[in-house]
């Protein structure tokens, strides 16, 4: 395990007296790797800079939303421009406006959509909005889908595929969680029958299409296909949490790749361009039901807000391929299959057991020969293989995420040249091991 520079290790100490945890958020304790997290001073294209003055390469990117790298200058200066003007104004912006029209556009499920502020607001006013609708009250989430922090949401798995679920934190109450029935991920078997027993009941599917909170996992074919057909089936709307892959795997997400089209649908990360930003959007019906038209309630004081939006705005324009530009997308698809055929060489070369599982610029290694299906396989991954290769990795200048249980995003500013790099850190670490 390498040991933080001196102005980390003091700075954590002090943040400790004053934050709970010493962290604003909690995977970024380092608890599941042992040892303290280091604090950073800047950060600039694929790399960050921490306070001691040690340079890392960066595979977390703040956890998805910088996709064009730290920094990026059309950004920056996007702020820098907009905040002249103000930075909130608790009124409408022109912004707000071409923001929503872009979502409208890249994304074809989306007719209308609502601004918020993190992907929390937007999974939890989603919910809110489908028990609405429907007047029913039952949700269905799954075992390893993170969907944020409200009480609806943090539930996890009962006894059984059929159990409503339990509270996944203290604070949540009970009655909260009997409203939330938690089925394992990838098994159609216990959809079909917790639909059978309780279709009428229930208001909505909520998912992440791709589950991107406990490594990444990816849907058995046909899945996804059979979440639509079990909601359409039962008058449930079908929920994307997208709040992750969102802009990240393409115009359109992952329903862009599946070729799918739910009810609503959940956003965040790269549409605020690095700021707190949230949205959710669906079936111009359904979004008709929030306030002011409908009885839904949801507000936002800085939703909307004009430096989110200029800042998001300015970040999928070097996306999308238009204006001359060209499309990022299938440049970060070609950095993700190098460094997926770098990572998978050094485990062949290394008899070690690995899955890896990516989709563009979204990737996760698991030291495991088990398919890959639900959190079950991940949890049953080496972990301790794990731990050793991430201090390594972070001792050589290599920051993957401090969790077994995460994504690595790449970004428009890593290069061969740095992914080739961070492959032989990865061997010599593996090595030594």
């Amino acid at each position: 395990m390498t040991e933080n520079g001196p102005l980390s290790r003091k700075l954590f100490a002090a943040a400790k007296e004053v934050i709970p945890g010493g962290v604003n958020s909690p995977v970024r304790a380092f608890r599941n790797v042992g040892g303290e997290p280091f604090f950073v001073r800047k950060a600039k294209g694929s790399r960050i800079e921490d306070v001691d003055g040690k340079t890392y390469i960066d595979y977390i990117g703040s956890w998805g939303p910088n996709i064009l790298g730290h920094a990026p200058t059309v950004v920056t200066n996007t702020i820098h421009e907009v905040a002249k003007s103000g930075v909130s104004f608790g009124i409408p912006n022109p912004f707000e406006v071409e923001m929503a029209r872009k979502v409208t556009d890249w994304v074809p499920s989306v007719q209308k959509v609502r601004m918020c502020n993190s992907g929390t607001e937007a999974t939890m006013s989603a919910i809110r909005l489908a028990r609405g609708f429907t007047k029913r009250d039952l949700i269905v989430k799954f075992d390893g889908c993170y969907h944020g922090h409200s009480d609806s949401l943090l539930v996890a798995a009962g006894s059984g595929a059929l159990t409503h679920g339990e509270p996944d934190s203290a604070g949540v109450p009970s009655d909260f969680a009997r409203n939330t029935i938690v089925l394992p991920y990838n098994d159609p078997e216990a959809l079909e029958a917790v639909f059978k027993e309780k279709g009428e009941l229930i208001a909505a599917i909520i998912v992440e299409s791709y589950p991107a909170n406990a490594g990444f996992v990816l849907p058995k074919p046909g899945y996804l296909d059979l979440l639509k057909s079990t909601c359409e089936a039962h008058g449930s709307l079908l929920i994307f949490d997208e709040v992750m892959t969102g802009f990240r795997l393409g115009k359109a997400g992952v329903q862009g790749l599946e070729n799918l089209t739910p009810d609503l649908s959940c956003f965040g990360k790269v549409i605020g361009g690095g700021l707190p930003v949230g949205a959710f959007g669906g079936r111009a019906d359904v979004m008709d039901m929030l306030a002011p038209d409908g009885p839904v309630y949801q507000a936002g004081t800085l939703s909307g807000n004009p430096l989110a939006m200029a800042a998001g705005l300015a970040q999928l324009k070097q996306l999308g391929g238009t204006d001359g530009l060209p499309n990022g997308y299938d440049r970060l698809d070609v950095l993700g299959a190098h460094f997926e055929k770098g990572l998978r060489g050094v485990m062949e070369a290394r008899g070690i057991p690995h899955r890896i599982n990516r989709v563009g610029s979204m990737f996760c290694l698991f030291f495991t020969d088990r398919e890959i299906v639900n959190v079950d396989d991940v949890m049953k991954q080496d972990l301790e293989l794990f731990k050793k290769l991430f201090w390594g990795c972070l001792d050589k200048g290599i920051y993957l995420a401090p969790s077994p249980y995460e994504t690595g995003f790449l970004s428009l500013a890593h290069t061969e040249a740095d992914l080739d790099d961070t492959v032989q850190v990865i061997d010599e670490v593996l090595k030594d091991i």
